[in-house]
């Protein structure tokens, strides 16, 4: 899976749980149902429950009623947590070494890798200002 599914993958799946009102083992969404809502495959969905399960946003059980249902309300998740927990699907990379003798190529990678941190700062800030309820709460309205 790319860097660049992670994030709506798990936004997806937060957003979904929070729907289905999973907030314990007794309503466990599996990965199957959580995969053909998006649509994906279950594997995708595991690898990215497994990041959320680690960063403490959700708690999953495996085996045939398995599943995975939220640790903590949508309204106190914020996206830039849900970016974090993924590895910064958001981060746009690192500048290749440059090339030494270049008045250039020596020079740039640093001003690039800033560029980038100031990228990456940007998004988790304005990340931090939306929940998992935000995007349930706009979802809903869109269905209406």
């Amino acid at each position: 899976m790319s860097d660049s599914q992670r994030f709506p993958v798990a936004a997806h799946a937060l957003a979904y749980l929070a729907h289905a009102h999973a907030c314990g083992p007794e309503s466990a969404v599996s990965s199957g149902e959580l995969a053909a809502s998006m649509p994906t495959n279950p594997v995708v969905v595991r690898r990215v429950t497994a990041l959320l399960a680690k960063a403490g946003l959700i708690a999953t059980r495996a085996g045939a009623s398995g599943g995975a249902w939220l640790t903590t309300k949508p309204e106190t998740i914020t996206l830039d947590r849900v970016l974090r927990a993924v590895n910064g699907c958001a981060h746009l990379g690192s500048p290749p070494p440059g090339a030494k003798g270049c008045p250039v190529g020596e020079k740039i990678p640093d001003a690039v890798r800033l560029a980038i941190e100031a990228a990456d700062q940007a998004a988790a800030e304005r990340l931090s200002r939306i929940t998992v309820a935000d995007l349930l709460a706009h979802a809903t309205a869109k269905a209406a």
